[in-house]
């Protein structure tokens, strides 16, 4: 019996052995069966979009901007190829080396590189980020021997970029490409833009972006394990961009640019009879391909240091007291409201007294006896300090608005500004302080608190010339696509009708071509032997301030305005200049004004292009300008 227990327990033992390991091997086998069932079932979309992006890449191909033209088919802005460098993560075995040889070897930033390839994290492995634009030909050289060497992951993307065909003519117009920021990015009406994408950043360029950008495309292409090329799988074409016909003539916006010199201001020429912006000038510009490449600290520097402010859009943005050039509105309320008629006359000595203040004429000698022509004429400040003084800031408000001033006009362009018409509320509601009747005297001349935009001013003078119709000043004549069908046609807008009466506009319009064609009027330099010219010129003053010898710092130094429109007998063509701290009007705005109406009728015909110089010298004499 004993011998029978043991024989027992010792079979026992290997059968407890046999039972673990069988347990064990079906244990495992279950896990096998239970992990091959979650990859073949569950994540089998997964894996297949793996194995196949191990293989095949998405290569974007972008879409070529649309072109910008002139409205006579010159193209302003176009496209050329440029190089940009990017990284495909799943390639890049060490991203330290990597940045640090493209760093070493190219010359690029290291920081820009790890920003940028910070961007990107998160999407795809095999998509692209794109570390750095627009290298140039001797890097792209560099890259492609060495490619294998020292920068494997690195892909070489071709994107077209602008071409400016005029360098930096209307670059404030035109505007200039950035590449997206990440602000960019997360707003909705950039949700099909990928990182490295290039987007307008200002001027048209910026607010026409959605005609512009097109459609990007791309193709897919094997690869084998080395990341070379192999075949295209599927291609997507890209949509390129429509373009857009512009209402600016090259020659009127080259001769407005070009009359400035290194003069600052702006100078805008519009169609009388349609609101069509014919030159937007900004002086002094910029490059705009800069902006889209690699622009240099140097560079960035020196235009932000510029005391004349290349940046910024002054046609749109500068606000500017008119000076007398003003005084058209003065002139217009006061017939209007029944207090002068052509024959009504003051006498001017040379100043004028208020309460216990002396307001001054700039003519120190005085004007003598003034009529309202004589008073346009020769720009009396006497005559409208008085006329002022009857008005009222009030009314003279009043007329002002009515002619299209104080208030933004539409242009289409980002942060136009509206300009400053006072009234007595608004300088209450602005400083808590009521309206001082001889704070008028200043307003009437265009001093003081009035403050207006060249844009605000050529259309003003438009209207004067036209006889009372506010047409918004607009700079895009038609939309057109890749085949040249025309998408979209703008008509003229009227935003508004000054309803004046019609022996009002011509009164004044006699007296503002009395400022250019007759003896002593201030405008002489704006003369056309064959084209008519009126105007009405304008300085207006910065301070005071004088240093001991009655010299004036550039910053300090007045304003000069000319507001014109031609011809006389039926207006075509209105034109407003300002030029910062250019002094005298009649001697530094008025002869800009005069080469872009010349240019403006050369280019109809009416005026012969000269062949020489001396053909275009003005034999005249050119009076002295009003000194308010």
């Amino acid at each position: 019996m004993k011998m029978d227990q043991r024989y027992i327990r010792e079979n026992a033992e290997p059968k407890r052995r046999i039972f673990g390991l069988s347990l064990a091997a079906a244990t495992m086998f279950f896990l096998l069966l239970t992990r091959l069932w979650y990859l073949q079932i569950i994540e089998s979309d997964n894996l297949l979009d793996q194995s196949e992006n191990n293989r095949l890449r998405f290569v974007p191909v972008a879409a070529p901007r649309g072109a910008i033209l002139d409205r006579n088919g010159k193209v302003l802005v176009s496209n050329t190829p440029s190089f940009s460098v990017a990284l495909i993560p799943q390639d890049v075995k060490d991203k330290e080396v990597l940045l640090d040889n493209l760093s070493r070897y190219l010359g690029l930033n290291r920081d820009e590189l790890v920003q940028k390839w910070d961007k990107g994290r998160g999407r795809a492995k095999y998509y692209p980020i794109i570390v750095a634009s627009g290298i140039s030909r001797d890097q792209l050289e560099f890259l492609e021997e060495n490619r294998m060497r020292l920068f494997a992951g690195v892909d070489i993307q071709m994107k077209p970029i602008r071409a400016y065909a005029n360098g930096i003519l209307a670059a404030h117009l035109l505007g200039y490409l950035g590449e997206i920021n990440e602000q960019e990015m997360a707003k909705e009406r950039f949700s099909e833009y990928n990182l490295g994408d290039y987007i307008g950043k200002s001027g048209i360029e910026r607010n026409w972006e959605a005609d512009l950008h097109g459609a990007d495309g791309g193709r897919e292409v094997e690869v084998d394990a080395r990341g070379r090329f192999l075949r295209t799988v599927t291609e997507t074409s890209p949509t390129i961009g429509n373009s857009l016909v512009l209402t600016i003539d090259t020659d009127v916006q080259k001769a407005a640019e070009e009359a400035f010199g290194d003069k600052a201001g702006a100078a805008v020429a519009i169609d009388v009879n349609s609101g069509e912006i014919l030159a937007f000038a900004s002086n002094p510009g910029f490059d705009p391909a800069l902006f889209s490449g690699r622009l240099s600290p140097e560079q960035w520097k020196s235009y932000v240091e510029d005391k004349r402010h290349p940046l910024e859009n002054k046609a749109l943005k500068g606000q500017y007291p008119p000076g007398s050039t003003f005084k058209i509105v003065t002139a217009i309320a006061g017939l209007e409201e029944g207090l002068i008629d052509e024959h009504t006359a003051v006498n001017c000595s040379g100043s004028y007294k208020f309460g216990n203040s002396t307001f001054k004429c700039w003519e120190k000698k005085g004007h003598g006896r003034v009529d309202l022509k004589k008073a346009l004429r020769q720009s009396c400040d006497v005559y409208f300090y008085q006329l002022g003084e009857r008005l009222g800031v009030d009314k003279i408000a009043q007329y002002a608005r009515k002619l299209g001033l104080g208030q933004t006009m539409g242009v289409g362009l980002d942060n136009e500004k509206s300009g400053v018409i006072p009234t007595s509320d608004w300088k209450f509601k602005k400083y808590g302080k009521k309206w001082y009747r001889g704070e008028t005297l200043s307003v009437a001349i265009g001093q003081g608190y009035v403050l207006t935009t060249p844009i605000q001013l050529a259309s003003m003078i438009a209207t004067v010339a036209n006889e009372g119709a506010i047409y918004r000043p607009h700079l895009v004549k038609r939309i057109i696509d890749p085949d040249g069908k025309v998408l979209k046609e703008f008509a003229p807008e009227t935003i508004g009708t000054a309803v004046i009466k019609p022996s009002t506009y011509k009164l004044v319009k006699e007296g503002l071509a009395a400022v250019v064609n007759e003896p002593h009027g201030t405008g002489g330099a704006a003369r056309l032997y064959e084209v008519k010219v009126a105007g009405k010129t304008g300085t207006s003053q910065v301070v005071k301030l004088r240093d001991s010898r009655g010299d004036v710092p550039y910053q300090f130094r007045d304003h000069a305005l000319f507001v014109a429109f031609a011809p006389f007998e039926k207006p075509e063509v209105a034109v407003g200049v300002v030029i910062e701290h250019g002094e005298h009007g009649g001697a530094a705005a008025a002869p800009i004004a005069g080469r872009i109406l010349r240019a403006y009728f050369e280019g109809k015909g009416v005026i012969k292009k000269p062949v020489k110089k001396e053909d275009v010298e003005q034999t005249d004499e050119i009076p002295a300008e009003d000194e308010e």
